[in-house]
């Protein structure tokens, strides 16, 4: 299959689901599914910032990151859509983040969840692992325990749009994300 749709399911999927749950046992579980799914694909990349972190690893082409986050934005974007189709008698809780704690929490969730990708995912030591999907999983679900009520517990560029797009964040905000 194409790695860019992979890319562009991959987020649609992992935007549906936070979304639809705002639980994080179901998104990080969620996440494990679509990662170990979409690895040998696209690198399972699902987030800019890691497209970005996994350019500067070399691990991915120069040509390739601006047709990910491409569509990495556009599969954010019609979850999203399906979100507000499914919940549309919902009305969303906006989150009012404070700057620079919402920086500093956004900044520490994506900086964890880079790193690990970057450290089981894309080194010549984790060549062939089978716990990447796993490690990932669980610094998302961890991040999001210690920074939802703070930033949203975004990490990642294309769920900040989607969460904008759903009305959980201001779009005033975005930059933050």
């Amino acid at each position: 299959m194409n790695k860019y749709l992979i890319e562009f399911l991959g987020t649609f999927f992992l935007v549906l689901v936070i979304g639809m749950t705002w639980d994080p046992f179901a998104i990080s579980l969620f996440l494990v599914a679509i990662v170990y799914a979409s690895k040998d694909i696209s690198g399972a990349h699902f987030n800019p910032a890691v497209t970005l972190g996994v350019f500067l690893r070399g691990k991915c082409e120069a040509g390739d990151v601006l047709p990910y986050v491409f569509v990495q934005i556009l599969g954010a974007a019609a979850a999203s859509s399906i979100v507000i189709y499914f919940k549309e008698s919902v009305p969303p809780e906006l989150l009012e983040v404070e700057i620079l704690p919402a920086l500093l929490a956004e900044y520490l969730g994506a900086f964890a969840l880079v790193w690990v990708i970057l450290n089981v995912a894309t080194t010549r030591v984790s060549e062939g692992n089978s716990y990447y999907g796993l490690a990932i999983g669980l610094v998302v679900f961890g991040g999001i325990y210690m920074f939802a009520e703070i930033s949203g517990a975004a990490f990642n560029p294309a769920v900040a749009l989607g969460l904008c797009i759903l009305g959980k964040l201001a779009w005033v905000d975005i930059w933050i994300y």
